[in-house]
């Protein structure tokens, strides 16, 4: 485990006092420059949470995980592989969003590890108080949050990898790093990436 974690917060018992203690967090500098923090939402006692690295524009802006077109593309590969939306919890590593300002312009920038280790505690409690079943990592910041270490994706992708305290991680790209590539080479991309997914059908009885 990384060496900030600690044991759940016993005096956070709910997502919306997790929402405050985050909303009031200046562990590190990203916390002061954001609109607001934002946790995950979802089912709790899932089957699986989806985790990824940040918010984004318009989750910080809006306060919900994974509403941009990152979020629709999962929505739609989670369709894909039949795993059904509305029995996951989804959230990021990093509960406040970096970006670097180009004119009006907010673009995102990756979290430091750092930054990463200083919200992982938070990360940890909202995995305690949302009990699944499993994990998946949505990229590298998730992958090193989740399970202590850095973790080599494209290496480990649509693997599952253990954690201390019993839970498996399944690991795969990020839905924004499809987007980003090469758009011939987008739809494949998308195959693998369902691929990728598919393997925590058995979390579902499947």
């Amino acid at each position: 485990m990384p060496e900030r974690a600690r044991p759940p917060d016993p005096q956070i018992r709910t997502l919306a006092q997790l929402k405050a203690a985050t909303m009031a967090c200046r562990e590190c500098p990203i916390g002061e420059i954001a609109t607001q923090s934002v946790i995950g939402e979802g089912l709790l006692k899932p089957r699986l949470m989806l985790v990824g690295e940040q918010p984004g524009d318009q989750e910080d802006l809006q306060g919900h995980p994974f509403i941009g077109p990152a979020g629709k593309l999962l929505a739609r590969a989670l369709e894909a592989a039949q795993i059904p939306r509305e029995q996951t919890f989804v959230s990021n590593a990093v509960k406040h969003f970096k970006f670097e300002l180009r004119g009006k312009r907010r673009i995102h920038k990756s979290p430091t590890q750092r930054e990463i280790a200083a919200c992982h505690h938070w990360l940890e409690d909202e995995i305690a108080l949302v009990r699944p079943a499993g994990l998946v990592a949505l990229g590298a910041s998730a992958a090193r949050s989740l399970l202590g270490r850095a973790v080599p994706v494209l290496a480990n992708r649509g693997q599952w990898l253990p954690r201390p305290d019993g839970l498996e991680v399944l690991v795969t790209l990020h839905p924004s790093a499809l987007l980003r590539g090469d758009p011939e080479q987008r739809e494949p991309a998308f195959e693998a990436f369902v691929a990728d997914l598919r393997q925590a059908q058995r979390l579902f009885g499947r």
